[in-house]
Parts: C-alpha cells; sequence; structure tokens
C-alpha cells in the first residue's frame, strides 16, 4: 500500500538523512519510478526535500515525523502482536505501557475490557487515549518530555519508577540483536526502558520482523527466561538460537487473524 511504503521511506531518511534516490530504492525493494513518485507526493505534503537525485526529511518535520511515521510503519504486524499480548493481561495486576508505537496498539484492548485496570506509562499518546476510559486507573509518569518519542524521560522519570512495583510490564522494541540484547538508539529511552525492566515482575516485549538482528547504539537489557517475546514473525538464524537456549517464552502472532 502507498501509505505504509510512505512510511518506511520515511522511516529510512529519518534514520539515514539526506539519501540517493537509488538507495531508496534498494533499501526499500521498489522500483526508481515508484520512489520519484512517493518523493514527489510526500514533497508536496511539505515532509521531505528532495535534491540533486536525492532526498531528506523537511527542515522542521523531523519531530513530528518521528514518531507518525514510526505508528504507521508495519501496522498490521503491530496490531496483531497487540492482539496477543493483551491475552496475557491477568485480573487485578498493575501494568506499565512504554511510549512505543507497537505498545499505543495495546489501548484498544485496555478500552474493551470489562474490569478495572491500573496503568501506568510514560506515554504522552497512549495517556491521552486512556484518560477518559472509566474502568482505568491511570498514572502518566512526570519528566522530560522527548519530542521525538512523545515519552517522558529523564532523572526524575526514573526517580519515580524507582518507588512502583508493576505487574506486567509491555514494552517496544528499537532493535533487537543476535545475542537477545534490547538496544534503542537515544540514551534517556534506553535508561527509562531498562528501569521499566527493573521494576516489573513480568516483562512482554512486544516487536515485529523489522526490529530483528539490528542493534542500536545504547543497551537497554538482555531477553533472558523471565521476559516473553512476541512478534509475527518466528526469529531464525542466531537469534533463534539464543532464544532457544535463553528459555524465553516465543508468541507468534497471525496477521491474518
Amino acid at each position: 500500500m502507498t501509505t505504509d511504503r510512505h512510511s518506511d521511506l520515511l522511516l529510512l531518511l529519518l534514520a539515514k538523512g539526506q539519501t540517493s534516490v537509488q538507495d531508496i530504492a534498494t533499501s526499500l525493494g521498489a522500483s526508481l519510478a515508484t520512489v520519484r513518485r512517493d518523493l514527489i507526493e510526500l514533497e508536496q505534503m511539505g515532509k521531505i526535500e528532495r535534491r540533486h537525485g536525492s532526498a531528506r526529511i523537511a527542515t522542521g518535520a523531523h519531530k513530528e515525523l518521528a514518531f507518525s511515521a514510526r505508528e504507521q510503519a508495519q501496522i498490521e504486524a503491530k496490531r496483531a502482536i497487540a492482539y496477543v499480548a493483551a491475552q496475557e493481561i491477568r485480573p487485578d495486576e498493575t501494568l506499565f505501557l512504554d511510549a512505543s508505537t507497537t505498545v499505543l496498539q495495546l489501548v484498544p484492548h485496555i478500552r474493551n475490557m470489562n474490569s478495572p485496570v491500573k496503568i501506568f506509562t510514560n506515554g504522552l499518546v497512549a495517556a491521552q487515549e486512556l484518560a477518559h476510559i472509566s474502568h482505568v486507573d491511570l498514572t502518566l509518569i512526570g519528566g522530560r518530555v522527548r519530542a521525538e518519542n512523545l515519552s517522558m524521560v529523564g532523572a526524575s522519570a526514573i526517580a519515580i519508577m524507582e518507588g512502583l512495583w508493576i505487574d506486567r510490564l509491555f514494552l517496544g522494541a528499537t532493535a533487537i540483536d543476535d545475542e537477545g540484547r534490547l538496544t534503542s538508539l537515544e540514551s534517556e529511552e534506553a535508561a527509562m526502558n531498562a528501569q521499566m525492566i527493573k521494576r516489573s515482575a513480568n516483562v512482554t516485549v512486544l516487536a515485529d520482523r523489522s526490529k530483528f538482528g539490528h542493534r542500536a547504539t545504547h543497551a537497554v537489557a538482555r531477553l533472558d527466561a523471565k521476559h516473553t517475546l512476541i512478534s509475527e514473525c518466528s526469529p531464525e538464524g542466531p537469534l533463534a538460537g539464543y532464544i532457544a537456549r535463553a528459555g524465553l517464552t516465543f508468541k507468534l502472532a497471525d496477521v491474518d487473524a
């Protein structure tokens, strides 16, 4: 679909900066004609700038696109993963929802729950969508707003987490390398996620296939037997071997269900 391709293209430019049309086509597995057409459409929307056979995110558009583009990327996979994740919720549990776009897909399932639920989150979008649901006792963790992810991070947010004990954390992933290491592109986000894991009895990681086999700059934690990983695709190669050795639970989400 064009919308999905636009999202993938924007994510690529957000990650790599100014990129040649040829490299974009190669990365997305699309023809040069298709990429050029998409770039024209995105330029008309004010989202990118074209120059000399290459493209980059438009000046001033980074913060707005960082979240909105990621929210739409792999959206069907994210919805399928969230459906399986929602089955993990037990009565009377205290939940923590991180600020990732995959975990955000849990919100419709929580909205349809019949029993009261206590939720903490550092995600501004999740908090906004859950704020008016009568059966949700919601707490937004305070801190510094990271605009790129619409999340609360920083020393004050981590200090608040020190005083909490969470029954179940739902955590997205920027990248999971072949040895089961969760990593993040941003240091404060990584520190916040690491603290969430420390303060949670159960950790459920939600990650689509695009996150496998990659490593970002900042370490978060390593998957182990106490964790559950949910994806729409079974890991292969070294990561599959690590999951088997570590004994963590893996659940497969069905995109076609």
